[in-house]
């Protein structure tokens, strides 16, 4: 798992400079198009993102959640970077701005084939934090992992949105995990009776 990327926090603690005044159209939408100097900005950013790491990763992922709009064109062409490390740093910029406009233009991407872990993860909180719960699934099954550290993020993923955790210790006795899980997984088929996510296990 990349720790890095899964245990960026979002809480976006200052603005983009720069306004942003026109429209423009794009694949991914029609969104707000950064000023020249911003646009400078952003390409800066976008071109350093494979290179850094730690903290300083953690960083970009929190400018570019508060440049917001002006930046979605170009977090949705990284989005589907063959490096999921790079793909899931966008996918947490897009999800921390809260924007449900991106949740179709996220489903819209001709997302690469890919069998990385925490990008799935990465995509499936967007997704929650966006405001579309049908992907939380991915959630619960992260919470069977064997990595203590897998298993704690997905938790607090599913906490972060439903405010829920069922009892679940990402360290815990497995047979008290199962039981949890097991609570997660019955919480799906009531919401996904409801309209609200959709039970894949059936």
């Amino acid at each position: 798992m990349r720790h890095t990327l899964l245990c960026a926090v979002f809480a976006v603690s200052f603005a983009a400079s720069c306004a942003t005044t026109t429209l423009g159209s794009d694949p991914s939408g029609d969104w707000l198009r950064p000023s020249p100097m911003l646009k400078r900005q952003i390409e800066d950013q976008i071109e350093r993102l494979p290179w850094t790491h730690g903290v300083e990763r953690i960083e970009q992922i929190q400018w570019f959640a508060s440049v917001g709009e002006p930046a979605y064109a170009d977090l949705m062409r990284v989005c589907v970077d063959p490096r999921p490390d790079v793909a899931a740093s966008a996918v947490a910029a897009l999800g921390a701005t809260g924007d449900s406009r991106l949740v179709e233009a996220l489903k819209a991407l001709d997302w690469p084939a890919s069998d990385d872990a925490a990008l799935a993860y990465e995509k499936a909180r967007a997704y929650l934090r966006l405001g579309d719960w049908s992907h939380v699934d991915v959630l619960v099954a992260g919470l069977e992992e064997d990595s203590d550290w897998a298993r704690a993020w997905c938790a607090a993923a599913l906490k972060e949105s439903t405010r829920l955790d069922f009892g679940f210790e990402p360290a815990g006795d497995p047979a008290a995990r199962a039981a949890s899980i097991a609570k997660w997984r019955e919480w799906i088929v009531a919401r996904s009776r409801e309209g609200l996510v959709a039970d894949r296990s059936r």
